[in-house]
C-alpha cells in the first residue's frame, strides 16, 4: 500500500492533520493512517486508546462531519485508520477549504475556490448568468457561421428560422432571458470586456525561458481565437507553414497538425476563464501550451494516456463545441495528441500539472538523440539537482526540453550507477549527489 489520491500516512496525530481529513472530504474521500511512515511501514502509535475516544469528537467539532475511526493491529503494532467519505457540501476548517488533488493536500484559494464552491452548489462557472451582458454583446455573424458549420455534423438542434435569442436558448446559453457566461466566451463581440484574461499569448524562445525572441497576443471569443491563433502560428512562428484544413495530414519531421489543433481546442474548452491567459511557447525542439485549471477529481496524468471519461471543466462550452463538430464527448483529446505524435514518429508528448494549470508539450525530431545526447541530458540533470536538490521531474523536463518519461529513465540510470540518491519520500524528499 502506497500514498495516493485516497491514502495518506502519518506516524502520529497532530491537529494540523485535520486539513488532510478536510481535503479527503472535499474530494473523493480517502483514508488517513496514523502509525505508518511515508514509505508505508508500520511504526505503531502508542496513545491509540485515547485517540480512539478523542478523534471522532475532534473531527466532528472542527469539520462538522462524522468519520469511521478504526483500530488495526499489524505486525504486533497498533495503528489507526480514519476513513473519510466524500461530502456533498463544501467542508471548511476554520474558514479555509482544502482538497485532495493527486497525492497532495491543497488549500483552495482564488479561482480554484470559486469553481469548487460553484461545483458543490450544482453549477459550473460557464453556467452562471452574466448580468452585465445583453444580446447586443453577441456577435451574430459568428453565431450564424457556427450554425452553418454545425449543420454538417447532425448534432445541432433544429434552429431554422429562429431568432438569435431562440438559437441561444436551444444551445442552453440563455436562462430566463439572460445570457450565461458561456455565451460570451463562445460568441461575444468583446468578451475581454467581461473577462480580461480571455486571450492567448504566443512566444518564440531561444536557448531558454529567459530568451524571448518575439511574441504575439490574440484576443476574442473562442472560435475567433481558434482561427486566429492557428493563422498567427503559420504567419510568424512556424518555419514551415502547416495546412490546418486537413486534420489527418501528418508531415514527417514537423509537428503534427492534429496534435496542435487538439491542444489548442483542449486549452480553450477546459481552461479556468477567471485565471491567466493561455500561453503557447515555441522552442527549437518543442511546442508547449499551458492553460490554468487543475484536473477534475477522478482523473490523473496517467489516465489521460489511455481511454478515460470526459469530465469537462466547462460543460456548457464543451457541449456547444461538440454540437458544432469541434470536439467529441468521449475524452479522446489527449489520446489524439499522443497518437498523432506516434504516427509522426515523434517522442511521446509530456502532459503535466504545473503552476496551477495543465501543460501539454510535443517534441520535434530534434530531441530524438543519440547516446551522446543522452549523456548530455544526464549531465544537465545532475547540474540542476546540484542547484536545487528538491527539483521535480516536471521541472527537469521543462528545463532540459525532453519528456518526463525520458527524465525518469535518465534518473534510473543515474541511481543504478550510484551517481545520485533519493533521500526521503517522492513528495517531501530531495536529491543527494554522490562523489561518483
Amino acid at each position: 500500500m502506497k500514498e495516493n489520491q485516497s491514502i495518506e500516512f502519518k506516524q502520529n496525530w497532530r491537529e494540523e492533520y485535520l486539513k488532510w481529513i478536510c481535503g479527503f472530504a472535499n474530494a473523493t474521500g480517502g483514508k488517513l493512517f496514523l502509525g505508518k511512515d511515508d514509505a508505508g511501514n508500520t511504526t505503531g502509535i502508542h496513545d491509540y486508546k485515547k485517540l480512539m475516544d478523542d478523534l471522532p469528537n475532534i473531527i466532528r467539532n472542527y469539520l462538522g462531519i462524522t468519520t469511521d475511526v478504526n483500530l488495526i493491529k499489524e505486525n504486533e503494532k497498533y495503528l489507526i485508520e480514519i476513513d473519510v467519505k466524500p461530502q456533498t457540501v463544501a467542508i471548511s476548517l476554520r474558514g479555509r477549504y482544502y482538497k485532495r488533488i493527486g497525492s497532495v493536500n491543497t488549500e483552495l484559494t482564488g479561482n480554484n475556490l470559486n469553481e469548487f464552491l460553484l461545483q458543490k452548489s450544482g453549477r459550473t462557472w460557464d453556467d452562471v448568468i452574466e448580468e452585465r451582458a445583453t444580446l447586443n454583446d453577441i456577435d451574430k455573424k459568428s453565431l450564424n457561421r457556427f450554425i452553418k458549420i454545425g449543420e454538417t455534423t447532425n448534432r445541432l438542434p433544429d434552429v431554422a428560422g429562429l431568432k438569435t435569442s431562440e438559437i441561444l436558448e436551444k444551445l442552453r446559453l440563455i436562462e430566463k432571458g439572460n445570457l450565461k457566461r458561456a455565451a460570451l466566451i463562445l460568441f461575444g463581440k468583446d468578451p475581454g470586456k467581461f473577462y480580461p484574461n480571455l486571450s492567448v499569448k504566443i512566444g518564440r524562445f531561444g536557448k531558454n525561458d529567459e530568451d524571448l525572441l518575439y511574441e504575439a497576443v490574440e484576443e476574442g471569443h473562442l472560435f475567433i481565437l481558434l482561427q486566429n491563433v492557428l493563422t498567427q502560428l503559420n504567419r510568424k512562428f512556424f518555419k514551415n507553414p502547416i495546412e490546418f484544413g486537413g486534420l489527418q495530414r501528418i508531415e514527417k519531421g514537423e509537428y503534427p497538425v492534429a496534435a496542435i489543433r487538439e491542444m489548442l481546442l483542449n486549452a480553450l474548452v477546459h481552461k479556468s476563464y477567471l485565471g491567466a491567459a493561455i500561453q503557447i511557447r515555441i522552442y527549437d525542439n518543442k511546442f508547449s501550451i499551458w492553460n490554468e485549471g487543475m484536473l477534475p477529481p477522478g482523473l490523473t496524468m496517467e489516465s489521460l494516456k489511455k481511454q478515460h471519461p470526459s469530465i469537462p471543466r466547462n460543460p456548457i462550452i464543451a457541449d456547444v463545441c461538440y454540437k458544432g463538430g469541434f470536439i467529441d464527448t468521449w475524452g479522446r483529446g489527449t489520446l489524439k495528441i499522443i497518437n498523432a505524435c506516434k504516427e509522426a514518429e515523434l517522442p511521446e508528448p509530456s502532459i503535466t500539472e504545473v503552476f496551477g494549470g495543465f501543460r501539454v508539450e510535443i517534441f520535434s525530431s530534434k530531441v530524438i538523440g543519440s547516446e551522446k545526447s543522452s549523456e548530455k541530458s544526464s549531465e544537465k540533470i545532475i547540474a540542476l539537482m546540484r542547484i536545487d536538490p528538491q527539483i521535480t521531474i516536471a521541472q527537469l523536463s521543462n528545463s532540459i526540453g525532453i519528456t518526463t518519461r525520458a527524465i525518469e529513465k535518465q534518473i534510473e540510470k543515474l541511481k543504478n550507477t550510484g551517481k545520485i540518491k533519493r533521500i526521503g519520500s517522492d513528495k517531501e524528499g530531495y536529491w543527494e549527489l554522490t562523489k561518483k
